[in-house]
């Protein structure tokens, strides 16, 4: 009597690809986590900072040029086995001087930022940022729409160093973009749309 086939179970990252649009997902510590799109606050932040990085540093306006600055790129630090989606990252064109042709980028970044929120933090903090740590990522910036926060780290010795903490407004260099000034202030909802948002 013939056996009936097993049935397929699908990896991790067939599984991260079936979710559906406007779904986010990465694989962390060999688990799925997902998360749906992001609020308000949070693309505002990433907007402008893309916009105040990428414009010096990704197009040389301003600045220096030399990056690749992308928001969300799909990360592969082990091929479909640890995956993370950044909200923001940059890579130096020396280190990624051909950018990949699919959705795919297998070179660590030199420079990552996560946008934090009550749902995400944790994930960021205690999941995210080990990982970076142990793949070689050099910079992490961490930024918090809510308390009007941004830190700042660079890994030393395989371990995360804090470098700066910087809160509310004012202007701020921090590596590796210390060729520019960013304007904290500029980061964050005005308050009419933050109590709206709420």
């Amino acid at each position: 009597m013939l056996q009936p086939a097993p049935a397929h179970r699908p990896t991790l990252y067939e599984a991260l690809e079936a979710l559906p649009e406007g779904v986010t997902g990465e694989i962390l510590n060999g688990q799925l986590h997902t998360q749906p799109r992001p609020a308000i606050s949070h693309a505002h932040v990433a907007l402008n900072l893309a916009i105040g990085i990428g414009g010096p540093y990704g197009k040389g306006i301003g600045g220096p040029g030399g990056w690749w600055i992308f928001p969300e790129p799909e990360v592969h630090f082990g091929r479909d086995v640890e995956v993370a989606v950044p909200d923001l990252a940059g890579w130096r064109r020396e280190r990624m001087p051909i950018l990949p042709t699919g959705h795919r980028v297998e070179v660590v970044p030199d420079w990552v930022c996560e946008i934090l929120s009550l749902s995400t933090e944790r994930k960021d903090r205690q999941d995210k940022m080990p990982l970076y740590a142990r793949y070689g990522v050099r910079y992490a910036w961490l930024t918090d729409p809510v308390k009007h926060m941004l830190e700042v780290y660079q890994l030393e010795a395989g371990a995360w160093v804090e470098i700066g903490r910087f809160a509310e407004a004012g202007q701020v260099t921090a590596p590796p973009f210390e060729a520019v000034s960013i304007v904290l202030e500029d980061l964050w909802l005005p308050q009419q749309l933050r109590l709206v948002e709420r």
